[in-house]
């Protein structure tokens, strides 16, 4: 008589979902913890925006934006950034792993490295500051004269998108790094939080190298100051218009094809917690 195996159950995603709902679980077991976290995240996040809120309430028009279009690009590139940080904000853990031998074990299980590091963990706590940037993000867009339509809402949603994704591929890049570097984590936080800093900034302000480094090598330029050109129809400055917008999949491609080169060359340098 031939026995007929047993059906497996679940999909390629049912051992990141498991991982992923026993870190939340972990969170909000201390819930004192968790709610003091949430609160501090949420100072932050308003730190922030004051930060903005003082410099253009005494500059009035900065790079040719005013208050309320610094509003959105404010809203746009922190929305993004916060987003990608609830995803991708735990790879700066790597160096840690690297030193404490821990990594070993991940190369043990028979899943991609890159995807068990993603899904190992997740911030909840990251989601009040995203929150902060999506509160003023809707505050700009009530604010602004922008020409609502199909166009604009294609663009929104292609920006938010795409913003993710690509200070996704940041974070990559930057843990990628860190096989070479292992304790390196303040040179690359200068690429991940300080591309997050430069993308709140009018890219015009900027003097041309450095406009060609977050306009085109590190595209921070496409998470947030040419959608708030393109969506408050305003001209963008030399070698960035505002056209350039409607680009940023390209942008986002670019990004992701460096990280996973940079990974990937990291994990073939990577011999093991004993060197």
């Amino acid at each position: 008589m031939v026995e007929v195996a047993p059906s497996r159950s679940g999909s390629w995603s049912t051992p990141y979902v498991a991982v992923l709902r026993s870190r939340i679980r972990a969170q909000r077991s201390y819930r004192l913890s968790f709610a003091s976290e949430v609160f501090s995240a949420i100072v932050m996040g308003l730190i922030e925006f004051a930060e903005v809120w003082l410099i253009f309430r005494t500059a009035r028009v900065l790079g040719g934006l005013d208050l309320d279009a610094a509003l959105l690009l404010f809203g746009l590139s922190h929305s993004s950034f916060a987003l990608s940080q609830v995803l991708f904000g735990h790879l700066d853990t790597l160096p840690a792993l690297i030193r404490m031998g821990q990594l070993d074990a991940y190369h043990l299980r028979p899943q991609p490295l890159l995807l068990q590091l993603i899904t190992s963990d997740i911030s909840l706590r990251r989601f009040a500051r995203a929150a902060v940037a999506i509160g003023v993000l809707g505050i700009a867009l009530v604010r602004n004269d922008i020409d609502w339509g199909p166009k604009t809402t294609a663009l929104l949603t292609l920006t938010m998108s795409g913003g993710v994704a690509l200070f996704g591929g940041v974070f990559v890049c930057a843990a990628g790094l860190q096989f070479f570097l292992i304790d390196g984590s303040e040179l690359t936080n200068s690429f991940t939080y300080g591309g997050s800093f430069a993308a709140t900034q009018p890219v015009s302000v900027f003097p041309t190298p450095m406009r060609l480094l977050f306009g085109f090598a590190i595209p921070v330029a496409f998470t947030a100051y040419l959608p708030t050109l393109a969506l408050l129809r305003l001209p963008g400055p030399p070698l960035l218009p505002a056209w350039l917008a409607w680009l940023i999949p390209l942008a986002t491609l670019w990004v992701w094809l460096l990280a996973l080169y940079l990974w990937r060359l990291g994990t073939r340098h990577y011999q093991g917690g004993g060197g």
